[in-house]
């Protein structure tokens, strides 16, 4: 039976490099960020959806999600969010589903859910492991103001936004220190995928 993994970490902690590396490891990666915006899709029943709910000033002038629009409605009102989230999420949780079918016929070394909201959106269920990438809070803050040309307090409330890190640790049945080199951390995927029946839930 293909184990199912669920990644997941912090913003700029280097989760997507550790995708990669389970990828060249001959496992079957998923991005949950993709699958978000095929929910979302022109002409898709997410998007009419959406507009049923927020109106046609959250689209584009080609008729496409303007995701910046949207996140201004609802990223500083919680009500505004769980309408949302009661739209889109039925509808990824089951492209995820039809994606992990779809990689079951591989028959890879492990799937892998790479999914930056795994345990925000409550995910956890869907996979047998939970893995979290993690790196101090400094080191995720100075990264962070690089790939994103912020200034610290920028970064800081970026950070502040999400589940801490530690928080994600507790719940995690491996953690990935990502605070090494690239040669380190592809020592911990191996390690994880060679002691994988260890981690089962």
């Amino acid at each position: 039976m293909t184990a199912i993994i669920g990644l997941t970490g912090g913003i700029a902690t280097g989760k997507s490099t550790v995708a990669r590396l389970f990828a060249e490891a001959g496992c079957y990666v998923i991005d949950a960020d993709q699958i978000a915006r095929q929910a979302v899709r022109p002409k898709s029943s997410g998007l009419r959806q959406i507009v049923n709910e927020f109106g046609l000033k959250i689209l584009t002038n080609t008729g496409e999600l303007d995701r910046s629009k949207l996140g201004n409605l609802v990223f500083n009102d919680s009500n505004q969010m769980t309408k949302l989230n009661a739209i889109v999420q039925p509808i990824i949780r089951d492209l995820i589903k039809q994606a992990v079918a779809k990689a079951k016929l591989v028959q890879p070394r492990a799937i892998i859910l790479d999914a930056p909201l795994l345990l925000e959106q409550h995910y956890e269920s869907m996979v047998d492991v939970i893995v979290v990438v993690t790196v101090p809070e400094n080191v995720q803050r100075d990264r962070l103001m690089v790939r994103n040309h912020l200034n610290g307090a920028q970064a800081r409330a970026r950070i502040a936004s999400q589940m801490p890190l530690a928080d994600k640790e507790k719940l995690a049945d491996f953690v990935i220190s990502n605070t090494g080199t690239i040669e380190a951390t592809k020592q911990h995927v191996i390690e994880l995928l060679d002691h994988l029946s260890d981690f089962s839930r």
